[in-house]
């Protein structure tokens, strides 16, 4: 089995972040976005104590992670499910806590690499963009099938898109004629639809719709969502989480929830902290850490990236 193209995303600082909580006999990590098993593998190699419960809704990218994983198959398990169903996965294995959960979030080195997976706008491939292709709408049947007015919030929301009203204005014209089946015909509608001066900056004018497709047909934002409070109620005291985000969507759901657990719910003006009302997590990083120069030189991939990490410091109430 032929590995894609795969180098982990600040994969030194994320072995360094969740190291401490896995130092002894029994502890357990879950990978919630296990892709090809990267920092899975570095997590298993640097921390001898550990045990990984490594999911993922792309079948194709755990059958690669199990043939990268296989030196380490007595201390893995390796689950093809969405990441919001974390708490049922840890009931079946008769896990009431971890000590780490890890979220690489996007798009996996597979999806991209694998021109038919249709995750890419600068090569040809079907409009798929389904993270388990075995199940779901594809982008396409968004595409075909959303009003302009449904395509147009999905654009807006998910991309972030300024001219979101007038692709899907274009989109709905076009597949009138012709459904859309592939990436190409779309890009060459984006770049149609967005006036010349904005196509100057900013990178190639697909990216905002295609991330906006992607996040729809995945339904990511919802599923991280229900996802982030159910991995930190999963944490034993000294366990951690650790989250790497994209795109300012996903890092603005993780921030929100962890600065949300690491306050006191005590009310602002008492002189002395409430018992039970004390905060659940210590924050590890301060803000969002990103990529050095030198990584993002030798891996493209991690220009985007924003890592936060946290502690749990107490059991819930």
């Amino acid at each position: 089995m032929t590995d894609p193209l795969h180098v982990p995303v600040l994969l030194d600082r994320v072995v360094a972040l969740v190291a401490p909580a896995l130092g002894a006999p029994d502890s357990v990590l879950v990978d919630a976005t296990l892709g090809l098993g990267g920092h899975t593998e570095a997590i298993l190699n640097r921390c001898p104590a550990a045990y990984v419960v490594g999911c993922d809704r792309d079948q194709e990218a755990l059958a690669f992670a199990q043939a990268r994983l296989a030196p380490f198959s007595a201390r893995t398990t390796l689950v093809h499910t969405v990441y919001d169903e974390i708490p049922r996965v840890l009931q079946q294995l008769g896990l009431p806590s971890v000590q780490g959960v890890l979220f690489d979030l996007g798009v996996s080195s597979l999806q991209l690499d694998v021109r038919e997976r249709g995750f890419s706008y600068t090569q040809d491939a079907p409009l798929d963009m389904r993270m388990d292709n075995a199940t779901g709408k594809t982008a396409a049947e968004v595409l075909n099938t959303y009003s302009a007015t449904e395509l147009a919030q999905v654009l807006s929301r998910y991309g972030e898109e300024r001219f979101a009203r007038r692709i899907a204005q274009f989109v709905v014209r076009e597949r009138a004629e012709t459904p859309f089946a592939g990436s190409a015909r779309l890009v060459e509608l984006i770049r149609a639809a967005i006036p010349a001066p904005a196509r100057r900056t900013g990178g190639n004018p697909a990216k905002r719709t295609f991330q906006a497709l992607r996040i729809e047909v995945n339904d990511e934002l919802a599923a991280l969502e229900r996802a982030l409070p159910r991995a930190v109620d999963a944490l034993a005291v000294g366990g951690r989480i650790v989250v790497m985000s994209y795109h300012s969507l996903e890092d603005r759901l993780v921030k929100r929830l962890l600065t949300s657990r690491a306050r006191s719910t005590a009310p602002v003006d008492l002189p002395v902290e409430l018992l039970g009302h004390e905060p659940e997590l210590r924050l590890v990083t301060r803000g969002a850490e990103t990529a050095s120069a030198i990584e993002i030189t030798a891996n493209p991939r991690a220009a985007s990236v924003r890592l936060r990490a946290a502690e749990r410091i107490r059991d819930a109430a």
